[in-house]
Protein backbone atom coordinates (compact mmCIF):
# COMPACT_ATOMS: atom_id res chain seq x y z
CA UNK A 1 0.00 0.00 0.00
CA UNK A 2 2.87 2.85 0.84
CA UNK A 3 4.99 1.58 -2.56
CA UNK A 4 1.66 2.74 -3.98
CA UNK A 5 1.34 5.90 -2.27
CA UNK A 6 4.43 6.53 -2.81
CA UNK A 7 4.89 6.06 -6.42
CA UNK A 8 1.41 8.36 -7.15
CA UNK A 9 2.73 10.79 -5.62
CA UNK A 10 6.69 10.59 -7.17
CA UNK A 11 4.57 11.27 -10.25
CA UNK A 12 3.89 14.71 -9.13
CA UNK A 13 6.93 15.72 -7.51
CA UNK A 14 7.27 18.80 -10.22
CA UNK A 15 4.07 20.04 -9.89
CA UNK A 16 3.30 23.62 -7.69
CA UNK A 17 1.05 25.29 -5.85
CA UNK A 18 -2.15 27.06 -7.22
CA UNK A 19 -4.20 29.34 -4.90
CA UNK A 20 -7.05 27.93 -2.98
CA UNK A 21 -10.97 28.26 -4.39
CA UNK A 22 -12.68 30.98 -2.44
CA UNK A 23 -15.14 30.21 0.04
CA UNK A 24 -18.71 30.00 -0.59
CA UNK A 25 -20.88 32.81 0.52
CA UNK A 26 -18.54 35.36 0.12
CA UNK A 27 -19.66 38.76 -1.52
CA UNK A 28 -19.26 39.11 -5.58
CA UNK A 29 -17.52 35.92 -5.76
CA UNK A 30 -14.54 35.76 -8.26
CA UNK A 31 -14.30 33.06 -10.51
CA UNK A 32 -13.17 29.68 -8.82
CA UNK A 33 -9.44 28.58 -9.34
CA UNK A 34 -7.94 25.43 -9.63
CA UNK A 35 -7.47 23.79 -6.62
CA UNK A 36 -3.65 23.64 -5.17
CA UNK A 37 -1.30 20.79 -6.14
CA UNK A 38 1.20 19.40 -3.67
CA UNK A 39 4.67 20.67 -3.95
CA UNK A 40 7.49 17.91 -3.43
CA UNK A 41 7.83 19.43 0.29
CA UNK A 42 4.48 18.31 0.62
CA UNK A 43 4.56 15.34 -1.10
CA UNK A 44 7.58 14.12 1.32
CA UNK A 45 5.37 15.24 4.37
CA UNK A 46 2.84 13.11 3.09
CA UNK A 47 5.04 9.65 2.08
CA UNK A 48 6.42 10.42 6.00
CA UNK A 49 2.78 10.58 7.75
CA UNK A 50 1.43 7.61 6.22
CA UNK A 51 4.04 5.20 7.16
CA UNK A 52 4.42 7.02 11.07
CA UNK A 53 0.13 6.83 11.19
CA UNK A 54 -0.82 3.87 9.88
CA UNK A 55 0.73 1.17 11.75
CA UNK A 56 -0.73 2.92 14.89
CA UNK A 57 -4.03 3.68 13.38
CA UNK A 58 -4.09 -0.71 12.36
CA UNK A 59 -3.16 -1.44 16.25
CA UNK A 60 -5.69 0.87 17.95
CA UNK A 61 -8.03 -0.71 15.41
CA UNK A 62 -7.68 -4.33 16.11
CA UNK A 63 -7.19 -3.54 19.82
CA UNK A 64 -10.83 -1.47 19.89
CA UNK A 65 -12.90 -3.89 17.69
CA UNK A 66 -14.26 -6.48 17.51
CA UNK A 67 -12.49 -9.63 15.98
CA UNK A 68 -12.44 -10.39 12.79
CA UNK A 69 -12.28 -6.47 11.87
CA UNK A 70 -10.78 -6.19 8.82
CA UNK A 71 -8.09 -3.04 9.92
CA UNK A 72 -5.83 -3.34 7.18
CA UNK A 73 -6.15 0.55 6.08
CA UNK A 74 -5.15 0.99 2.54
CA UNK A 75 -4.32 4.89 2.49
CA UNK A 76 -4.60 6.33 -1.36
CA UNK A 77 -4.72 9.39 -3.55
CA UNK A 78 -7.57 10.55 -5.17
CA UNK A 79 -6.13 12.14 -8.47
CA UNK A 80 -9.35 13.23 -10.21
CA UNK A 81 -8.63 16.65 -11.62
CA UNK A 82 -10.64 19.50 -9.96
CA UNK A 83 -10.86 17.68 -6.51
CA UNK A 84 -11.06 19.90 -3.56
CA UNK A 85 -9.35 19.99 -0.45
CA UNK A 86 -11.21 16.56 1.15
CA UNK A 87 -9.68 13.36 2.60
CA UNK A 88 -12.42 10.47 3.14
CA UNK A 89 -13.08 6.94 4.49
CA UNK A 90 -14.88 4.27 2.48
CA UNK A 91 -14.58 0.71 1.97
CA UNK A 92 -13.04 -1.35 -0.98
CA UNK A 93 -16.33 -4.58 -2.09
CA UNK A 94 -14.20 -7.13 0.01
CA UNK A 95 -14.70 -4.75 3.30
CA UNK A 96 -11.31 -3.21 3.18
CA UNK A 97 -10.60 0.35 5.05
CA UNK A 98 -9.69 2.66 2.66
CA UNK A 99 -8.54 6.59 3.55
CA UNK A 100 -8.17 8.46 0.29
CA UNK A 101 -6.82 12.10 0.10
CA UNK A 102 -7.19 14.67 -2.32
CA UNK A 103 -3.97 16.08 -4.03
CA UNK A 104 -5.81 19.22 -2.69
CA UNK A 105 -5.80 18.04 1.03
CA UNK A 106 -2.13 16.87 0.53
CA UNK A 107 -1.20 20.58 -0.76
CA UNK A 108 -3.30 22.61 2.12
CA UNK A 109 -2.00 20.93 5.65
CA UNK A 110 0.17 23.25 6.93
CA UNK A 111 2.39 20.71 8.74
CA UNK A 112 2.69 17.42 9.86
CA UNK A 113 0.60 17.90 12.42
CA UNK A 114 -2.64 18.32 10.72
CA UNK A 115 -2.19 15.94 8.55
CA UNK A 116 -1.50 13.29 11.03
CA UNK A 117 -5.06 14.49 12.23
CA UNK A 118 -6.60 14.02 9.44
CA UNK A 119 -5.39 11.03 9.11
CA UNK A 120 -6.36 10.10 12.10
CA UNK A 121 -9.79 11.13 12.01
CA UNK A 122 -10.62 9.22 9.25
CA UNK A 123 -9.41 5.96 10.70
CA UNK A 124 -11.41 6.60 13.44
CA UNK A 125 -14.67 6.63 11.09
CA UNK A 126 -13.78 3.18 10.56
CA UNK A 127 -12.64 2.04 13.85
CA UNK A 128 -16.12 3.44 14.82
CA UNK A 129 -17.88 1.92 12.29
CA UNK A 130 -19.78 4.79 11.19
CA UNK A 131 -20.30 3.53 7.85
CA UNK A 132 -22.87 0.50 8.70
CA UNK A 133 -24.19 2.60 11.48
CA UNK A 134 -25.17 5.05 9.13
CA UNK A 135 -26.15 2.92 6.46
CA UNK A 136 -29.05 1.27 8.68
CA UNK A 137 -29.42 4.33 10.22
CA UNK A 138 -30.18 5.19 6.25
CA UNK A 139 -32.14 1.80 5.43
CA UNK A 140 -35.05 3.03 9.06
CA UNK A 141 -35.67 6.14 7.55
CA UNK A 142 -36.69 5.33 3.85
CA UNK A 143 -38.55 2.14 5.64
CA UNK A 144 -40.14 5.04 8.28
CA UNK A 145 -40.77 7.62 5.26
CA UNK A 146 -42.10 5.06 3.06
CA UNK A 147 -44.37 3.34 5.26
CA UNK A 148 -46.06 6.34 6.36
CA UNK A 149 -46.59 7.66 2.68
CA UNK A 150 -47.78 3.78 1.66
CA UNK A 151 -50.52 4.66 4.97
CA UNK A 152 -51.49 8.11 3.33
CA UNK A 153 -52.51 6.33 -0.09
CA UNK A 154 -49.51 7.68 -1.96
CA UNK A 155 -48.01 5.00 -4.60
CA UNK A 156 -45.34 4.63 -7.22
CA UNK A 157 -43.23 7.82 -7.36
CA UNK A 158 -44.79 9.36 -4.24
CA UNK A 159 -43.41 6.15 -1.77
CA UNK A 160 -40.13 6.36 -3.89
CA UNK A 161 -39.48 9.89 -2.80
CA UNK A 162 -40.68 9.65 0.32
CA UNK A 163 -38.32 6.70 0.93
CA UNK A 164 -35.20 8.63 -0.58
CA UNK A 165 -36.26 11.52 1.64
CA UNK A 166 -36.30 9.61 4.27
CA UNK A 167 -32.75 7.37 3.50
CA UNK A 168 -31.08 11.05 3.53
CA UNK A 169 -32.72 11.89 6.47
CA UNK A 170 -31.53 8.94 8.33
CA UNK A 171 -28.02 9.22 7.44
CA UNK A 172 -27.81 12.70 8.75
CA UNK A 173 -29.49 12.21 12.04
CA UNK A 174 -25.87 11.97 13.82
CA UNK A 175 -23.73 12.59 11.37
CA UNK A 176 -22.76 15.28 13.57
CA UNK A 177 -22.18 12.82 17.17
CA UNK A 178 -20.10 10.79 14.46
CA UNK A 179 -17.52 13.58 13.78
CA UNK A 180 -17.38 14.37 16.62
CA UNK A 181 -16.45 10.64 17.80
CA UNK A 182 -13.88 10.32 15.45
CA UNK A 183 -12.52 13.79 15.89
CA UNK A 184 -11.72 12.06 19.81
CA UNK A 185 -10.71 8.43 18.63
CA UNK A 186 -8.91 10.55 15.91
CA UNK A 187 -7.08 12.62 18.82
CA UNK A 188 -5.67 9.34 20.55
CA UNK A 189 -4.20 7.95 17.16
CA UNK A 190 -2.34 11.50 16.51
CA UNK A 191 -0.93 11.33 20.05
CA UNK A 192 0.28 7.75 19.39
CA UNK A 193 1.64 8.27 16.45
CA UNK A 194 4.03 11.10 17.82
CA UNK A 195 2.45 14.09 17.01
CA UNK A 196 0.32 16.85 18.34
CA UNK A 197 -3.29 16.98 18.15
CA UNK A 198 -4.40 19.79 19.29
CA UNK A 199 -2.41 21.88 16.55
CA UNK A 200 -3.40 19.29 14.25
CA UNK A 201 -7.29 20.42 14.87
CA UNK A 202 -5.88 23.66 13.58
CA UNK A 203 -6.88 22.92 10.27
CA UNK A 204 -10.62 23.69 11.26
CA UNK A 205 -9.39 27.30 10.73
CA UNK A 206 -8.67 26.87 7.19
CA UNK A 207 -12.18 25.50 6.27
CA UNK A 208 -15.53 27.42 5.85
CA UNK A 209 -17.51 27.06 9.70
CA UNK A 210 -20.77 24.96 8.87
CA UNK A 211 -22.17 26.48 11.88
CA UNK A 212 -24.83 24.24 13.55
CA UNK A 213 -27.25 24.08 11.02
CA UNK A 214 -30.47 21.19 10.96
CA UNK A 215 -29.70 18.33 9.40
CA UNK A 216 -25.72 19.29 8.92
CA UNK A 217 -23.26 16.95 8.24
CA UNK A 218 -20.52 18.32 10.49
CA UNK A 219 -20.28 20.20 13.58
CA UNK A 220 -19.35 23.82 14.59
CA UNK A 221 -15.23 23.80 14.29
CA UNK A 222 -15.29 25.70 17.63
CA UNK A 223 -16.65 22.74 19.00
CA UNK A 224 -14.50 20.21 17.22
CA UNK A 225 -11.52 22.01 18.35
CA UNK A 226 -12.79 22.00 22.01
CA UNK A 227 -13.25 18.11 21.80
CA UNK A 228 -9.72 17.68 20.65
CA UNK A 229 -8.43 19.75 23.53
CA UNK A 230 -10.69 18.22 25.91
CA UNK A 231 -9.61 14.46 24.94
CA UNK A 232 -5.84 15.38 24.70
CA UNK A 233 -5.83 17.15 28.16
CA UNK A 234 -6.58 13.49 29.06
CA UNK A 235 -3.72 11.88 27.27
Amino acid sequence: MRWIAVLCLTLLAGCVSTPVPQAPGTPQPKPAQAPATPTRAKVDQFVAVVQTVEPVAEQFCTAQTNPGTNCDFQIVIDDRPGQPVNAYQTLDRNGRPIIAFTLAMIAEVRNQDELAFVMGHEAAHHIAGHIPRQQQNAMAGAILLGGLATLSGATGDAVRTASDLGASVGARSYSKEFELEADALGTVITKRAGYDPVRGAEFFTQIPDPGDRFLGTHPPNAQRIETVRRVASQL
